[in-house]
Protein backbone atom coordinates (compact mmCIF):
# COMPACT_ATOMS: atom_id res chain seq x y z
CA UNK A 1 0.00 0.00 0.00
CA UNK A 2 1.58 3.35 -1.08
CA UNK A 3 2.52 5.27 1.71
CA UNK A 4 0.08 8.50 0.65
CA UNK A 5 -2.94 5.79 1.16
CA UNK A 6 -2.03 4.99 4.93
CA UNK A 7 -3.18 6.73 8.25
CA UNK A 8 -0.77 8.18 11.24
CA UNK A 9 -4.53 7.85 13.12
CA UNK A 10 -2.91 4.55 15.05
CA UNK A 11 0.90 4.78 14.77
CA UNK A 12 2.68 3.64 17.27
CA UNK A 13 5.02 6.37 18.65
CA UNK A 14 8.93 6.15 19.88
CA UNK A 15 11.93 8.36 20.28
CA UNK A 16 14.25 6.15 17.77
CA UNK A 17 13.10 3.03 15.54
CA UNK A 18 15.93 0.59 14.55
CA UNK A 19 14.92 -0.90 11.24
CA UNK A 20 16.80 -3.92 11.53
CA UNK A 21 17.59 -6.89 14.31
CA UNK A 22 20.76 -7.52 13.27
CA UNK A 23 23.35 -7.48 15.68
CA UNK A 24 24.27 -3.81 15.53
CA UNK A 25 20.80 -3.11 15.62
CA UNK A 26 20.32 -4.17 19.04
CA UNK A 27 23.64 -2.77 20.16
CA UNK A 28 22.29 0.42 19.00
CA UNK A 29 18.92 -0.07 21.02
CA UNK A 30 20.01 -1.16 23.90
CA UNK A 31 22.68 2.16 24.32
CA UNK A 32 19.26 4.37 23.77
CA UNK A 33 17.22 2.84 25.60
CA UNK A 34 19.90 2.40 28.44
CA UNK A 35 19.94 6.48 28.10
CA UNK A 36 16.49 6.32 28.85
CA UNK A 37 14.62 6.57 25.71
CA UNK A 38 11.70 4.80 23.97
CA UNK A 39 12.99 2.01 21.55
CA UNK A 40 11.65 0.10 19.05
CA UNK A 41 13.27 -2.71 16.80
CA UNK A 42 11.96 -4.09 13.60
CA UNK A 43 13.38 -7.15 12.45
CA UNK A 44 12.00 -8.68 8.66
CA UNK A 45 12.39 -12.50 9.99
CA UNK A 46 10.85 -14.21 12.27
CA UNK A 47 13.96 -14.66 14.76
CA UNK A 48 16.34 -11.32 15.85
CA UNK A 49 20.15 -11.80 14.81
CA UNK A 50 20.47 -10.74 10.87
CA UNK A 51 23.08 -13.06 9.91
CA UNK A 52 24.47 -13.88 13.50
CA UNK A 53 21.88 -16.36 14.16
CA UNK A 54 22.11 -20.02 15.40
CA UNK A 55 18.99 -22.12 13.72
CA UNK A 56 18.37 -25.80 12.64
CA UNK A 57 18.88 -26.61 9.27
CA UNK A 58 18.20 -30.29 9.51
CA UNK A 59 16.41 -32.27 12.19
CA UNK A 60 18.37 -32.44 15.11
CA UNK A 61 21.44 -30.47 13.79
CA UNK A 62 21.92 -26.87 14.43
CA UNK A 63 24.63 -24.50 13.23
CA UNK A 64 25.85 -20.57 12.53
CA UNK A 65 23.47 -19.87 8.97
CA UNK A 66 25.53 -16.94 7.90
CA UNK A 67 27.89 -15.68 9.90
CA UNK A 68 30.28 -18.10 11.60
CA UNK A 69 33.03 -17.22 13.68
CA UNK A 70 33.90 -14.46 16.38
CA UNK A 71 36.50 -12.19 17.10
CA UNK A 72 36.13 -8.74 16.16
CA UNK A 73 33.53 -8.51 18.55
CA UNK A 74 34.00 -5.27 20.75
CA UNK A 75 34.87 -6.68 24.34
CA UNK A 76 33.62 -2.75 25.72
CA UNK A 77 30.05 -3.58 24.48
CA UNK A 78 30.27 -7.18 25.85
CA UNK A 79 31.02 -5.59 28.95
CA UNK A 80 28.17 -2.56 28.81
CA UNK A 81 25.75 -4.44 28.32
CA UNK A 82 26.55 -7.52 29.92
CA UNK A 83 26.36 -10.27 27.84
CA UNK A 84 27.81 -13.02 29.09
CA UNK A 85 25.52 -12.23 32.64
CA UNK A 86 22.60 -13.03 29.14
CA UNK A 87 24.26 -16.64 28.54
CA UNK A 88 27.11 -15.18 26.14
CA UNK A 89 30.28 -17.74 26.33
CA UNK A 90 33.02 -17.77 23.45
CA UNK A 91 35.95 -20.15 23.67
CA UNK A 92 38.65 -20.06 21.86
CA UNK A 93 39.47 -22.68 18.73
CA UNK A 94 41.60 -25.50 20.14
CA UNK A 95 43.91 -24.51 16.95
CA UNK A 96 43.92 -21.54 14.82
CA UNK A 97 44.45 -22.79 11.24
CA UNK A 98 45.24 -25.46 9.55
CA UNK A 99 45.85 -25.60 5.58
CA UNK A 100 45.98 -28.99 4.08
CA UNK A 101 48.32 -29.45 1.05
CA UNK A 102 47.68 -31.44 -2.64
CA UNK A 103 50.94 -33.26 -1.90
CA UNK A 104 49.84 -34.49 1.43
CA UNK A 105 51.92 -31.34 3.59
CA UNK A 106 50.18 -29.27 6.08
CA UNK A 107 50.64 -25.97 8.56
CA UNK A 108 48.91 -25.81 11.61
CA UNK A 109 49.25 -22.80 13.43
CA UNK A 110 47.98 -21.89 16.88
CA UNK A 111 49.55 -21.22 20.51
CA UNK A 112 52.88 -23.11 20.62
CA UNK A 113 53.02 -24.31 17.73
CA UNK A 114 53.21 -21.72 15.04
CA UNK A 115 56.72 -21.03 14.63
CA UNK A 116 57.92 -24.69 14.64
CA UNK A 117 55.28 -25.55 11.89
CA UNK A 118 56.61 -22.33 9.27
CA UNK A 119 60.16 -24.15 9.88
CA UNK A 120 58.96 -27.39 8.28
CA UNK A 121 59.09 -24.86 5.04
CA UNK A 122 61.06 -22.02 5.40
CA UNK A 123 63.53 -21.91 8.58
CA UNK A 124 63.78 -18.01 7.60
CA UNK A 125 59.77 -17.32 7.68
CA UNK A 126 60.28 -18.65 11.23
CA UNK A 127 62.93 -16.59 12.10
CA UNK A 128 60.59 -13.36 10.62
CA UNK A 129 57.17 -14.48 11.65
CA UNK A 130 57.15 -13.06 15.43
CA UNK A 131 58.22 -9.17 14.10
CA UNK A 132 56.09 -9.57 11.67
CA UNK A 133 53.11 -10.23 14.22
CA UNK A 134 54.87 -7.89 16.12
CA UNK A 135 54.18 -5.00 13.67
CA UNK A 136 51.22 -5.95 12.70
CA UNK A 137 49.63 -5.79 16.15
CA UNK A 138 50.89 -2.35 16.61
CA UNK A 139 49.44 -1.13 13.62
CA UNK A 140 46.22 -2.74 14.50
CA UNK A 141 46.62 -1.20 18.21
CA UNK A 142 46.57 2.00 16.64
CA UNK A 143 43.54 1.65 14.36
CA UNK A 144 41.69 -0.57 17.26
CA UNK A 145 41.55 2.69 18.73
CA UNK A 146 40.03 4.22 16.38
CA UNK A 147 37.04 1.21 15.85
CA UNK A 148 34.34 3.34 18.76
CA UNK A 149 34.72 6.64 17.39
CA UNK A 150 32.97 8.04 14.61
CA UNK A 151 35.78 9.01 12.15
CA UNK A 152 36.49 12.48 10.48
CA UNK A 153 33.26 13.23 8.10
CA UNK A 154 34.56 15.91 5.33
CA UNK A 155 32.33 18.93 5.65
CA UNK A 156 31.76 21.94 3.12
CA UNK A 157 32.27 25.17 4.62
CA UNK A 158 34.26 26.52 7.93
CA UNK A 159 31.18 26.62 10.56
CA UNK A 160 31.05 24.53 13.91
CA UNK A 161 30.46 21.11 11.92
CA UNK A 162 33.84 22.12 10.26
CA UNK A 163 35.59 22.93 13.31
CA UNK A 164 34.44 20.27 14.94
CA UNK A 165 35.37 17.51 12.00
CA UNK A 166 38.58 19.71 11.87
CA UNK A 167 39.02 18.64 16.05
CA UNK A 168 38.72 14.91 14.77
CA UNK A 169 41.17 14.42 12.03
CA UNK A 170 43.75 16.04 13.74
CA UNK A 171 42.64 13.26 16.85
CA UNK A 172 43.24 10.70 14.11
CA UNK A 173 46.42 12.13 12.43
CA UNK A 174 47.98 12.57 16.32
CA UNK A 175 47.34 8.65 16.46
CA UNK A 176 49.11 7.61 13.42
CA UNK A 177 51.88 10.16 14.97
CA UNK A 178 52.10 8.36 17.61
CA UNK A 179 53.42 5.48 15.38
CA UNK A 180 57.10 5.65 14.59
CA UNK A 181 58.35 6.79 10.90
CA UNK A 182 58.75 3.01 10.16
CA UNK A 183 55.51 1.84 11.38
CA UNK A 184 53.67 4.63 9.53
CA UNK A 185 55.09 3.70 6.90
CA UNK A 186 53.84 0.25 7.51
CA UNK A 187 50.42 1.97 8.10
CA UNK A 188 50.42 2.99 4.23
CA UNK A 189 51.39 -0.16 2.94
CA UNK A 190 49.04 -2.16 4.52
CA UNK A 191 45.91 0.39 3.29
CA UNK A 192 47.40 0.36 -0.31
CA UNK A 193 49.04 -2.34 -1.08
CA UNK A 194 47.73 -6.02 -2.67
CA UNK A 195 48.05 -8.39 0.06
CA UNK A 196 50.57 -10.77 -2.53
CA UNK A 197 52.91 -7.94 -2.61
CA UNK A 198 52.86 -7.29 1.04
CA UNK A 199 53.38 -10.44 2.28
CA UNK A 200 55.77 -11.80 0.21
CA UNK A 201 58.06 -8.65 1.49
CA UNK A 202 58.01 -10.44 4.91
CA UNK A 203 58.13 -14.26 3.49
CA UNK A 204 59.08 -16.84 1.23
CA UNK A 205 57.04 -19.69 1.64
CA UNK A 206 53.99 -20.63 -0.88
CA UNK A 207 52.14 -22.19 2.36
CA UNK A 208 52.69 -19.84 5.09
CA UNK A 209 51.76 -16.80 3.17
CA UNK A 210 48.04 -18.47 1.38
CA UNK A 211 47.23 -19.14 5.41
CA UNK A 212 48.05 -15.56 5.83
CA UNK A 213 46.28 -14.18 2.82
CA UNK A 214 43.46 -16.39 3.47
CA UNK A 215 42.32 -12.97 5.18
CA UNK A 216 43.18 -10.52 2.68
CA UNK A 217 40.07 -11.95 0.54
CA UNK A 218 37.84 -13.60 2.66
CA UNK A 219 34.17 -11.89 2.17
CA UNK A 220 35.84 -9.57 -0.54
CA UNK A 221 35.34 -10.44 -4.33
CA UNK A 222 38.79 -9.45 -4.96
CA UNK A 223 42.47 -11.55 -5.76
CA UNK A 224 45.54 -11.49 -3.01
CA UNK A 225 46.95 -9.49 -6.14
CA UNK A 226 44.48 -6.69 -6.29
CA UNK A 227 45.47 -3.37 -4.46
CA UNK A 228 44.06 -2.78 -1.23
CA UNK A 229 43.26 -6.36 -0.21
CA UNK A 230 46.46 -5.65 2.33
CA UNK A 231 43.82 -3.52 4.38
CA UNK A 232 41.18 -6.61 4.14
CA UNK A 233 43.76 -8.34 6.02
CA UNK A 234 44.73 -6.15 8.67
CA UNK A 235 40.73 -5.75 9.37
CA UNK A 236 40.82 -9.08 10.14
CA UNK A 237 43.58 -8.81 12.48
CA UNK A 238 41.82 -6.15 14.68
CA UNK A 239 39.98 -8.74 16.79
CA UNK A 240 40.48 -10.52 20.36
CA UNK A 241 38.73 -13.71 22.20
CA UNK A 242 39.22 -13.50 26.35
CA UNK A 243 41.59 -10.85 25.88
CA UNK A 244 43.87 -12.37 23.53
CA UNK A 245 44.28 -10.11 20.75
CA UNK A 246 44.31 -11.21 17.58
CA UNK A 247 42.31 -14.64 18.23
CA UNK A 248 39.44 -16.64 16.67
CA UNK A 249 36.62 -17.93 18.79
CA UNK A 250 33.37 -19.55 18.73
CA UNK A 251 30.47 -18.27 20.35
CA UNK A 252 28.81 -21.37 22.51
CA UNK A 253 25.61 -22.42 21.03
CA UNK A 254 26.60 -20.40 17.48
CA UNK A 255 26.60 -17.07 16.59
CA UNK A 256 22.69 -16.91 17.57
CA UNK A 257 24.15 -16.97 21.11
CA UNK A 258 25.47 -13.30 20.54
CA UNK A 259 22.43 -12.22 19.11
CA UNK A 260 20.05 -13.28 21.60
CA UNK A 261 22.18 -12.28 24.42
CA UNK A 262 22.26 -8.40 23.15
CA UNK A 263 18.69 -8.97 22.46
CA UNK A 264 18.20 -9.85 26.13
CA UNK A 265 20.31 -6.79 27.03
CA UNK A 266 18.62 -4.41 25.52
CA UNK A 267 14.79 -5.86 26.47
CA UNK A 268 15.97 -5.97 29.88
CA UNK A 269 16.61 -2.08 29.51
CA UNK A 270 12.68 -1.58 27.72
CA UNK A 271 13.43 -2.13 24.11
CA UNK A 272 10.72 -3.16 22.65
CA UNK A 273 11.52 -5.51 19.75
CA UNK A 274 9.27 -7.42 16.90
CA UNK A 275 9.85 -9.79 14.86
CA UNK A 276 8.00 -10.52 11.13
CA UNK A 277 7.54 -6.87 11.09
CA UNK A 278 8.94 -6.01 6.99
CA UNK A 279 9.53 -2.31 6.39
CA UNK A 280 8.24 -1.30 3.47
CA UNK A 281 9.19 2.35 2.73
CA UNK A 282 10.82 5.27 5.35
CA UNK A 283 8.24 7.71 5.67
CA UNK A 284 9.39 11.54 5.09
CA UNK A 285 7.40 15.19 6.00
CA UNK A 286 9.36 17.89 5.24
CA UNK A 287 12.20 16.54 4.46
CA UNK A 288 12.87 14.72 7.71
CA UNK A 289 12.83 11.21 8.20
CA UNK A 290 9.84 10.42 10.72
CA UNK A 291 8.94 7.10 10.37
CA UNK A 292 8.60 3.55 8.71
CA UNK A 293 5.24 1.51 6.80
CA UNK A 294 5.13 -1.69 7.45
CA UNK A 295 4.16 -4.26 4.68
CA UNK A 296 1.25 -5.14 6.87
CA UNK A 297 -0.02 -1.75 6.18
CA UNK A 298 1.30 -0.35 9.65
CA UNK A 299 2.59 2.86 10.71
CA UNK A 300 5.58 3.07 13.22
CA UNK A 301 6.95 6.58 13.85
CA UNK A 302 9.87 7.90 15.73
CA UNK A 303 12.10 10.97 16.38
CA UNK A 304 14.57 9.32 14.65
CA UNK A 305 15.19 6.23 12.39
CA UNK A 306 18.46 4.02 12.74
CA UNK A 307 19.33 1.97 10.00
CA UNK A 308 20.33 -1.70 10.39
CA UNK A 309 19.92 -2.58 6.80
CA UNK A 310 22.14 -2.55 3.45
CA UNK A 311 22.28 0.88 2.86
CA UNK A 312 21.90 0.52 -0.53
CA UNK A 313 18.81 -1.35 -0.15
CA UNK A 314 18.03 1.84 1.77
CA UNK A 315 18.17 4.22 -0.13
CA UNK A 316 17.23 2.30 -3.52
CA UNK A 317 14.47 0.52 -2.23
CA UNK A 318 12.79 1.81 0.95
CA UNK A 319 13.59 5.68 0.76
CA UNK A 320 11.78 7.83 -2.03
CA UNK A 321 13.91 8.66 -4.47
CA UNK A 322 12.58 12.05 -4.84
CA UNK A 323 13.17 12.86 -1.18
CA UNK A 324 17.22 11.96 -1.73
CA UNK A 325 19.78 14.53 -2.88
CA UNK A 326 20.38 13.52 -6.75
CA UNK A 327 23.96 13.46 -5.99
CA UNK A 328 24.02 11.00 -3.23
CA UNK A 329 21.66 8.74 -4.44
CA UNK A 330 23.89 8.34 -7.35
CA UNK A 331 26.74 7.51 -5.54
CA UNK A 332 24.37 4.86 -3.05
CA UNK A 333 23.58 3.73 -6.68
CA UNK A 334 27.30 2.87 -7.26
CA UNK A 335 28.18 1.57 -3.90
CA UNK A 336 30.18 -1.73 -4.21
CA UNK A 337 28.53 -4.60 -3.04
CA UNK A 338 29.92 -8.06 -3.56
CA UNK A 339 31.40 -10.61 -1.20
CA UNK A 340 32.11 -13.60 -3.85
CA UNK A 341 30.78 -15.79 -1.52
CA UNK A 342 28.62 -18.95 -0.76
CA UNK A 343 27.89 -20.09 2.35
CA UNK A 344 26.90 -23.91 3.46
CA UNK A 345 25.77 -25.68 6.24
CA UNK A 346 26.36 -29.24 6.47
CA UNK A 347 25.24 -32.22 8.60
CA UNK A 348 27.91 -35.29 9.04
CA UNK A 349 27.86 -38.72 10.17
CA UNK A 350 31.70 -38.51 11.38
CA UNK A 351 34.48 -36.04 11.38
CA UNK A 352 36.62 -36.03 8.10
CA UNK A 353 39.80 -37.72 7.89
CA UNK A 354 42.03 -35.74 6.35
CA UNK A 355 45.31 -37.03 3.87
CA UNK A 356 47.62 -34.90 5.77
CA UNK A 357 46.67 -35.68 9.45
CA UNK A 358 44.36 -38.94 9.17
CA UNK A 359 42.00 -40.19 11.86
CA UNK A 360 38.22 -39.40 12.83
CA UNK A 361 38.80 -38.77 16.53
CA UNK A 362 38.48 -34.98 17.31
CA UNK A 363 41.75 -33.37 17.37
CA UNK A 364 43.29 -29.94 17.22
CA UNK A 365 42.91 -29.41 13.60
CA UNK A 366 39.22 -30.35 13.48
CA UNK A 367 38.89 -27.60 15.81
CA UNK A 368 40.47 -25.02 14.22
CA UNK A 369 39.79 -22.84 10.96
CA UNK A 370 40.16 -25.34 7.90
CA UNK A 371 41.70 -23.60 4.73
CA UNK A 372 41.58 -25.17 1.45
CA UNK A 373 43.32 -22.70 -0.57
CA UNK A 374 47.05 -23.84 -1.10
CA UNK A 375 48.88 -20.99 -2.20
CA UNK A 376 48.44 -17.48 -3.23
CA UNK A 377 48.40 -18.15 -6.92
CA UNK A 378 45.47 -20.52 -6.32
CA UNK A 379 43.67 -17.85 -4.60
CA UNK A 380 44.18 -15.13 -7.92
CA UNK A 381 43.13 -18.30 -10.07
CA UNK A 382 40.15 -18.76 -8.53
CA UNK A 383 39.26 -15.24 -8.66
CA UNK A 384 39.76 -14.56 -11.86
CA UNK A 385 37.49 -18.09 -12.76
CA UNK A 386 35.02 -16.85 -11.14
CA UNK A 387 35.19 -13.17 -12.87
CA UNK A 388 35.04 -15.26 -16.27
CA UNK A 389 32.84 -18.26 -15.45
CA UNK A 390 30.44 -17.12 -12.84
CA UNK A 391 32.46 -19.68 -9.82
CA UNK A 392 35.50 -20.95 -9.28
CA UNK A 393 35.96 -24.58 -10.68
CA UNK A 394 39.08 -24.28 -8.07
CA UNK A 395 37.40 -22.93 -5.39
CA UNK A 396 38.69 -22.03 -1.98
CA UNK A 397 37.03 -22.57 1.29
CA UNK A 398 37.31 -21.85 4.89
CA UNK A 399 35.43 -25.07 7.12
CA UNK A 400 34.77 -24.97 10.71
CA UNK A 401 33.67 -28.08 12.42
CA UNK A 402 32.41 -26.27 15.88
CA UNK A 403 30.55 -29.45 17.35
CA UNK A 404 34.19 -30.75 18.15
CA UNK A 405 34.38 -28.52 20.89
CA UNK A 406 29.85 -27.65 21.32
CA UNK A 407 28.07 -30.47 21.14
CA UNK A 408 24.65 -28.55 21.30
CA UNK A 409 25.06 -28.27 17.91
CA UNK A 410 24.41 -32.21 16.40
CA UNK A 411 23.40 -35.43 17.98
CA UNK A 412 25.89 -37.19 19.58
CA UNK A 413 28.67 -38.72 17.53
CA UNK A 414 27.65 -36.44 14.42
CA UNK A 415 28.76 -33.30 13.57
CA UNK A 416 28.25 -29.88 11.98
CA UNK A 417 30.31 -27.98 9.66
CA UNK A 418 30.20 -24.44 7.96
CA UNK A 419 31.89 -23.65 4.75
CA UNK A 420 32.47 -20.35 3.85
CA UNK A 421 33.23 -20.64 -0.19
CA UNK A 422 34.79 -18.31 -2.46
CA UNK A 423 34.70 -17.29 -5.34
CA UNK A 424 31.45 -16.90 -7.01
CA UNK A 425 29.99 -13.90 -8.64
CA UNK A 426 27.01 -11.99 -7.28
CA UNK A 427 25.37 -12.15 -10.92
CA UNK A 428 25.88 -15.04 -13.11
CA UNK A 429 27.22 -14.29 -16.32
CA UNK A 430 25.02 -14.49 -19.72
CA UNK A 431 21.50 -14.18 -17.49
CA UNK A 432 21.54 -17.58 -15.37
CA UNK A 433 19.92 -17.38 -12.41
CA UNK A 434 21.72 -19.00 -9.18
CA UNK A 435 18.45 -20.41 -8.25
CA UNK A 436 19.32 -22.92 -11.29
CA UNK A 437 23.18 -23.20 -10.65
CA UNK A 438 23.16 -23.86 -6.58
CA UNK A 439 22.97 -27.11 -6.62
CA UNK A 440 25.92 -27.55 -9.03
CA UNK A 441 27.76 -25.58 -6.95
CA UNK A 442 26.94 -26.99 -4.09
CA UNK A 443 27.87 -30.42 -5.32
CA UNK A 444 31.72 -28.51 -6.36
CA UNK A 445 32.26 -27.34 -2.68
CA UNK A 446 31.72 -30.86 -1.40
CA UNK A 447 33.91 -33.01 -4.04
CA UNK A 448 36.54 -29.64 -3.33
CA UNK A 449 37.06 -30.98 0.44
CA UNK A 450 36.61 -34.59 -0.69
CA UNK A 451 39.68 -34.15 -2.47
CA UNK A 452 41.85 -33.48 0.97
CA UNK A 453 39.46 -34.91 2.95
CA UNK A 454 38.17 -38.65 1.33
CA UNK A 455 35.03 -39.80 2.50
CA UNK A 456 33.87 -36.40 3.72
CA UNK A 457 30.85 -36.69 0.78
CA UNK A 458 30.03 -40.03 1.98
CA UNK A 459 29.50 -38.80 5.52
CA UNK A 460 27.41 -36.24 4.67
CA UNK A 461 23.94 -36.54 5.36
CA UNK A 462 22.36 -33.03 5.01
CA UNK A 463 23.34 -29.91 3.75
CA UNK A 464 22.29 -26.12 2.82
CA UNK A 465 23.35 -24.09 0.55
CA UNK A 466 23.37 -20.22 0.61
CA UNK A 467 24.26 -18.80 -2.72
CA UNK A 468 24.75 -14.26 -3.26
CA UNK A 469 20.92 -14.38 -4.39
CA UNK A 470 20.11 -16.85 -1.04
CA UNK A 471 22.21 -14.19 1.08
CA UNK A 472 20.47 -11.20 -0.01
CA UNK A 473 16.85 -12.78 0.03
CA UNK A 474 16.88 -13.83 3.06
CA UNK A 475 19.38 -11.58 5.52
CA UNK A 476 19.59 -8.25 3.17
CA UNK A 477 23.06 -8.75 2.42
CA UNK A 478 23.12 -7.08 -1.44
CA UNK A 479 25.03 -9.31 -3.50
CA UNK A 480 25.74 -11.49 -0.75
CA UNK A 481 27.95 -9.14 0.45
CA UNK A 482 28.78 -9.94 4.33
CA UNK A 483 30.56 -6.74 5.17
CA UNK A 484 27.46 -4.73 3.78
CA UNK A 485 29.60 -3.24 1.27
CA UNK A 486 32.96 -3.60 0.05
CA UNK A 487 36.15 -2.83 2.17
CA UNK A 488 37.96 -0.75 -0.34
CA UNK A 489 39.51 2.38 -0.10
CA UNK A 490 36.66 4.47 -1.53
CA UNK A 491 34.39 2.72 1.05
CA UNK A 492 36.30 3.04 3.88
CA UNK A 493 36.63 5.54 7.20
CA UNK A 494 35.44 8.74 6.11
CA UNK A 495 34.20 7.85 2.86
CA UNK A 496 31.90 4.82 4.79
CA UNK A 497 29.82 5.41 2.76
CA UNK A 498 30.65 8.15 1.11
CA UNK A 499 32.48 11.81 1.92
CA UNK A 500 29.74 14.01 4.25
CA UNK A 501 28.00 11.40 5.28
CA UNK A 502 30.57 9.37 7.58
CA UNK A 503 29.26 10.28 10.80
CA UNK A 504 26.42 8.11 11.51
CA UNK A 505 24.02 10.44 9.88
CA UNK A 506 22.07 10.07 6.40
CA UNK A 507 21.19 13.06 4.20
CA UNK A 508 17.63 13.48 5.38
CA UNK A 509 17.29 14.91 9.13
CA UNK A 510 16.46 12.05 11.94
CA UNK A 511 17.97 9.05 10.05
CA UNK A 512 21.14 7.79 10.75
CA UNK A 513 23.70 4.39 9.86
CA UNK A 514 23.78 1.95 12.28
CA UNK A 515 24.56 -1.22 10.35
CA UNK A 516 27.99 -2.14 8.57
CA UNK A 517 27.14 0.22 5.73
CA UNK A 518 29.11 2.52 8.56
CA UNK A 519 32.32 3.19 10.39
CA UNK A 520 34.40 0.33 10.65
CA UNK A 521 32.91 -1.60 8.28
CA UNK A 522 31.62 -5.45 8.52
CA UNK A 523 32.13 -8.46 10.79
CA UNK A 524 30.24 -8.90 13.79
CA UNK A 525 31.93 -5.78 15.85
CA UNK A 526 28.35 -3.90 17.68
CA UNK A 527 30.65 -0.82 17.08
CA UNK A 528 28.28 0.92 13.89
CA UNK A 529 25.92 0.51 16.62
CA UNK A 530 27.61 1.70 19.28
CA UNK A 531 28.73 4.65 17.41
CA UNK A 532 25.61 5.49 15.90
CA UNK A 533 23.78 5.67 19.16
CA UNK A 534 25.82 8.02 20.81
CA UNK A 535 25.44 10.23 17.59
CA UNK A 536 21.74 10.10 17.76
CA UNK A 537 21.54 10.60 21.66
CA UNK A 538 24.04 14.03 21.22
CA UNK A 539 21.23 14.94 19.08
CA UNK A 540 18.38 13.95 20.39
CA UNK A 541 19.42 14.18 24.21
CA UNK A 542 22.76 16.19 23.78
CA UNK A 543 23.68 16.48 27.98
CA UNK A 544 22.79 12.84 27.96
CA UNK A 545 25.95 10.96 26.95
CA UNK A 546 28.07 9.09 29.31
Amino acid sequence: MPASLRTNRDAQQFDVVVIGGGHNGLVCAAYLARAGLKVKVLERRAIVGGAAVTEEFHPGFRNSTASYTVSLLQPKIVADLELHRHGLRIVERPAMNFLPLPDGGYLLTGEGRTKSQIAKFSAADAERYDEYSAKLTVIADALRGLVLRPPPNVVEGFGWRGLRELARAASLGNSVRRLGLEDQRLFLDLFTQPAAEFLSEWFESEPLKALLGFDSIVGTYASPFDPGTAYVLLHHAFGEVNGKKGAWGHAMGGMGAITQAMAKAAAERGVEIETGAEVEEVLIERDRAVGVALRDGRIVKGRALAANVNLKLLYTRLTPESALPSDFLNRMRKFKCASGSFRMNVALSELPSFAALPGKTAQPHHGAGIIIGPSLGYMDCAYRDAVAHGWSREPIIEMLIPSTFDDSLAPPGAHVASLFCQHVAPELPNGRSWDDARDEVADLMIATVDRYAPGFATSVVARQALSPLDLEREFGLVGGDIFHGALTLNQLFSARPMLGYADYRGPLRGLYHCGSGAHPGGGVTGAPGHNAARVILSDLRPFSLR
